[in-house]
């Protein structure tokens, strides 16, 4: 996977730079289907995880965008990335690349149209500006736009998911491991039965779309269906416990069951056809892994080099910076927010609550979940800035 996931990040890096954040609120204020299929299309690309879309839906919704339109950005952009679509490519083969981020693009549209139909917009009277969307961020200059897009897609983007994919790739190797060649094969003849077991075990796995990758692969070793595979691709990005709780907070109850009914009804649809009608010829490329995994080229080798050298960079810089913040923030006001999982979470609350005049500065510590706040502001102000965002404080 590693040359692809160094070719998916430095994606991301480049859509970070060159893509104002203002180009995506442009296209989603209105209560339509286009308003719907817009945030579909905007959100498939992006990298961000279940928890860094969070703060960007509700941006989205804060300045107007249609509770369909959120729903749908919510539904599609976990499922997928850039970088995970070619990951994806690396490890399944083409047909799961192609049709991830279909199934994507489908659940969303099924998402935000249902929303729109059974749960009118009721759009908040209380807008925000430009400068809380990201919109008013200073533009780098352009000398410095090719560093940028590596320290977001190497740096900032190994930051939020290089623990997930960690996770991912040694849930892998356990699966591998402990569980005997064919043990699945069994449930091979009960689809319907093998994409449920999979659904009941990825929905409460916080797992980002990229680290559900190599859990789907090792699946599909033991003899599990790709349809089942599949759902562990969508699903397991998309629903966990801390994103169902922010969602019925941000678009209301009902918005929320349409949400998961609409994640599950996609994800287990494209899973049975799948493995009901399309040809079992398209997903063998997995059974390649086992045979070629003692014959890996050299480049792939120094890419995967290359891919922990720059993960272990990134965890560490995180870990300086944490301790240096601490020092720094130890005379400043502190607050536990919860929530919070990425950099995009992070800057959220770090831009909102900079935006308040007497605040002279705001930084999160994600690893302890601690807000830091050095001037003048009330703490009723603080939980009503947080709350706003999304998150929740103590």
């Amino acid at each position: 996977m590693s040359p692809y996931l160094l070719l998916g990040f430095f994606i991301a890096g480049i859509l970070h730079v060159f893509v104002p954040n203002r180009f995506y609120h442009k296209y989603l204020g209105k209560s339509t289907f286009s308003s719907v299929v817009y945030a579909a299309l905007f959100g498939i690309p992006l990298p961000l995880c279940s928890c860094g879309v969070i703060p960007v839906a509700t941006s989205l919704r804060k300045e107007g965008a249609s509770k369909g339109a959120t729903t749908s950005f919510l539904i599609a952009t976990p499922q997928t990335g850039v970088d995970s679509i070619i990951a994806t490519y690396s490890l399944l083969g083409l047909p799961f690349a192609i049709i991830r981020p279909i199934v994507a693009l489908v659940t969303s549209l099924l998402g935000g149209t249902l929303v729109n139909i059974f749960d009118k917009n009721n759009l908040s009277d209380n807008r925000i500006t430009d400068c809380d969307t990201g919109s008013c961020k200073t533009t780098t200059p352009p000398k410095n736009k090719f560093i940028e897009i590596f320290r977001y897609g190497f740096v900032d983007m190994l930051q939020d998911v290089g623990k997930r994919l960690v996770f991912g790739l040694i849930v892998a190797a356990l699966i591998t491991v402990l569980i005997p060649d064919g043990s699945l094969a069994q449930l091979s003849d009960k689809p319907l039965l093998s994409i449920i077991l999979v659904l009941l075990v990825s929905v409460p796995m916080y797992v980002c779309a990229t680290g559900s990758i190599p859990i789907a692969a090792a699946l599909m070793l033991k003899g599990l269906t790709p349809g089942a595979a599949l759902v562990m691709l969508m699903a397991g990005p998309a629903i966990n416990i801390a994103s169902i709780l922010v969602v019925s907070k941000v678009l209301g109850k009902k918005s929320m069951i349409i949400y998961l009914i609409s994640i599950i009804i996609g994800a287990v649809a494209s899973a049975l056809v799948i493995d009901y009608i399309l040809p079992v010829e398209w997903f063998s490329t997995i059974g390649n892994i086992a045979t070629s995994c003692c014959t890996v080229p050299i480049w792939k080798s120094i890419a995967t080099i290359l891919f922990i050298l720059l993960l272990i960079n990134a965890l560490t810089q995180k870990y300086i910076k944490s301790k240096k913040r601490q020092k720094v923030m130890n005379s400043a006001k502190t607050f536990k927010v919860y929530g919070m999982s990425c950099n995009h979470c992070k800057a959220s609350v770090e831009r909102a609550i900079s935006k308040v005049p007497t605040v002279t500065k705001a930084e999160v510590d994600l690893a302890s979940k601690t807000l830091y706040i050095e001037g003048e502001i009330s703490d009723q102000m603080v939980k009503e800035i947080i709350e706003d965002l999304g998150f929740t404080m103590e």
